[in-house]
């Protein structure tokens, strides 16, 4: 299973699924006049149109090709650039309103994922752990109307080591009382990821590299443990995540099986071009969070030359995985860290060597493929699901332009909007 995509084992009804689970808020629309990225990998469109029917992208071209059906809204896209919906394949939903998300206001959700979350674009988050439950509590509520959001997949509860759960994690377990996230036998990791898929969760999160506190006080993952998690995870056609924090745990990681790397590990050292292909030969996707490192170090105030030489060691990691064609997805661990903005990660992600396409490609084409749903999400085609991001400027100019958004669309539901974006441009005007 690690050599093959996820996408090559989604079934046709789940793929239908996804694609039309918004279906019954979607709005017809179409964006005229904008520079329309269809995909990383293809030729940007100038003064182009996309039109969204019934959720789904029916039509797209340069604007003296396509006719804009009557009766439908149709926003001013001169001056921007559009692109497939963005995915965030790691965020974590443990602050508050999301916590205990059923009881809480549906204005208060929507107010937080409009100002957290599609106000940067994402159609899509990934949770990578939170507390039993709350993530698919919140998809139900987005997914049946009530609350106004992305879709929105989970790893539910993570895997921790036995006496292995984080330090910065304790106090949010005692407070909720929630159940021990920690794992001591095969059995045990095999038996929990079957009741959490069961339950809904759409993969598994383990920490094969636990931080208890002190210099060098990393926790990693039993070897064993981590495999009978990842072999029941694959067996029900779920990814893996990892948190690595050091060699041992991305040696763990690796060893294991798991499908996506959910931090940087600067501590671990470079990764050098044999690493690189080793992670792609496993089809590892890796998720570099270096805003999380950033911020870490800055809130603990380290000497500006330690920070540097930490952040530098990440995006070392990055840029030696995507000068060697390994997947590398967009994620930013917020919710953990109160960063929502995403411009950081961007001049980060660009410093480290990656080009807009390379950006592109991890909001966009690479969490499709890897996460099953290329057939219906990540590029802007005919017949895919209608997520769009409206930018009011250009990737091609400046890396920060992926922060500038000034619509997000879900599924043909406009679910961000800034008070700038006009209506009622027609042909001629």
């Amino acid at each position: 299973m690690p050599n093959r995509p996820l996408h090559a084992r989604a079934t046709m009804g789940a793929l239908i699924a996804l694609l039309f689970s918004t279906a019954v808020a979607a709005q017809d629309l179409a964006v005229v006049g904008a520079r329309v990225y269809p995909a990383p990998d293809a030729a940007p469109i100038d003064d182009a149109t996309v039109v969204i029917r019934d959720g789904r992208i029916t039509a797209v071209g340069a604007r003296a090709s396509v006719v804009v059906p009557s009766g439908i809204r149709v926003v001013d896209g001169r001056g921007t650039s559009v692109t497939a919906g963005f995915w965030n394949s790691h965020i974590h939903l443990i602050k508050p309103p999301f916590l205990s998300p059923g009881v809480q206001p549906a204005a208060a959700l929507d107010e937080a994922l409009r100002e957290r979350f599609t106000r940067w674009g994402f159609t899509t988050l990934f949770d990578i752990a939170s507390l039993p439950g709350d993530a698919r509590g919140l998809r139900a509520r987005i997914e049946g109307g009530e609350v106004v959001g992305p879709q929105l997949l989970t790893v539910d509860m993570p895997f921790f080591p036995e006496h292995g759960t984080p330090i910065y994690v304790r106090e949010l377990w005692e407070q909720t009382k929630a159940p021990s996230a920690e794992v001591a036998t095969a059995e045990q990791a095999r038996s929990r990821v079957r009741a959490q898929i069961q339950a809904g969760a759409d993969g598994v999160k383990l920490f094969t590299g636990a931080i208890l506190g002190g210099p060098g006080k990393v926790l990693p993952m039993p070897q064993d443990i981590a495999k009978a998690a990842v072999d029941e995870a694959h067996a029900h056609r779920k990814p893996v995540f990892a948190h690595p924090t050091d060699r041992a745990g991305l040696d763990v990681a690796v060893d294991s099986g798991v499908d996506v790397l959910a931090h940087a590990a600067p501590d671990a050292g470079e990764w050098s071009p044999d690493f690189v292909a080793r992670l792609k030969a496993g089809n590892v996707a890796f998720v570099p969070t270096l805003t999380l490192f950033d911020s870490e170090l800055r809130r603990e105030a380290v000497p500006e030359p330690v920070l540097a030489k930490f952040v530098g060691a990440a995006q070392q990691q990055l840029g030696a995985m995507a000068q060697g064609g390994g997947p590398v997805l967009f994620g930013t661990d917020a919710g953990y860290i109160d960063i929502y903005d995403t411009r950081l990660e961007y001049q980060l992600m660009a410093a480290s060597g990656l080009d807009w396409r390379q950006i592109l490609a991890s909001l966009t084409t690479a969490p499709a493929q890897h996460f099953g749903q290329a057939a219906v999400r990540g590029r802007v085609a005919e017949g895919l699901a209608g997520d769009l991001v409206l930018l009011g400027s250009d990737p091609q100019a400046t890396p920060e332009a992926y922060a500038d958004v000034r619509m997000t669309v879900r599924g043909g539901r406009v679910i961000y909007e800034a008070a700038a974006i006009a209506d009622d441009v027609r042909d001629g005007d």
